[in-house]
């Protein structure tokens, strides 16, 4: 955590009035919970996009949105430049659909492409059909995580490059285009996954706090989230 004037974990949703999705402020709510019951002091902050982006923000949200909110989004990001210079001094962040695809080079909407942030190296385009449903993936061995699992909602398909690993392999979904899903590098990690992502996947949630925290963090119970789990894991080994 940063050393500046408050100890506390300081976790910043960005543009809840333009990126907020099937309950992608969950992913904010989750984490604000996992840091309390570990004794964690947390602070949650909510940036719209008519503000500035703090950085000295620990862990950076960004969450699901339609084209033109989306668009705006990168526009206003781009040109605020706090995310930027927030994961220049080690921040990290989880981005979902939309916000995952404008942390990569270019994106589409409104028919058009548009410029991305730079910050994961990929491209997204449009898919022949929209991808709806349950997704389900094994993860990067890398990354210590469970099989992950969330709702896909996405028109894109994303191309990754070298500079970035997949966050799982497919095995029910489409996710990037049909083989991965996700992308991660350093403290950055993208997912089509809704549900939110981190209600399904606290491993995951325990993976991002760890990375902002920088300290090995004690087991909590899961009872209720792993019921979730396996309710959602087994809907899609029936269906």
């Amino acid at each position: 955590m940063d050393g500046g004037s408050s100890s506390a974990l300081r976790i910043v949703w960005l543009y809840p009035d333009l990126l907020s999705t099937y309950g992608d402020r969950g992913n904010l709510l989750i984490l604000v919970r996992r840091a309390q019951v570990r004794g964690l002091a947390v602070e949650a902050i909510e940036v719209r996009s008519d503000q500035a982006v703090p950085a000295d923000g620990d862990i950076y949200l960004l969450g699901g949105g339609e084209d033109g909110p989306q668009a705006l989004a990168a526009q206003r990001l781009a040109a605020d430049g706090g995310l930027h210079r927030a994961i220049d001094r080690g921040a990290a962040v989880l981005a979902i659909c939309a916000g995952y695809q404008l942390l990569g080079r270019s994106f589409f909407a409104k028919g058009a492409k548009y410029p991305g942030l730079e910050l994961l190296d990929l491209d997204s385009d449009r898919g022949p059909s929209r991808a709806v449903g349950e997704l389900v993936g094994e993860p990067d061995p890398a990354l210590g995580l469970p099989t992950i699992t969330g709702f896909e909602n996405h028109g894109g398909r994303t191309h990754l490059g070298p500079g970035v690993r997949p966050l799982a392999r497919v095995s029910a979904g489409i996710g990037n285009d049909g083989t991965t899903e996700g992308a991660w590098r350093d403290k950055i990690v993208g997912t089509y996954m809704h549900g939110p992502a981190l209600a399904r996947n606290p491993a995951l949630a325990d993976l991002v706090l760890g990375w902002a925290t920088g300290a090995q963090l004690t087991p909590v119970d899961d009872t209720w989230p792993g019921r979730l789990r396996s309710e959602r894991l087994g809907a899609v080994r029936t269906g």
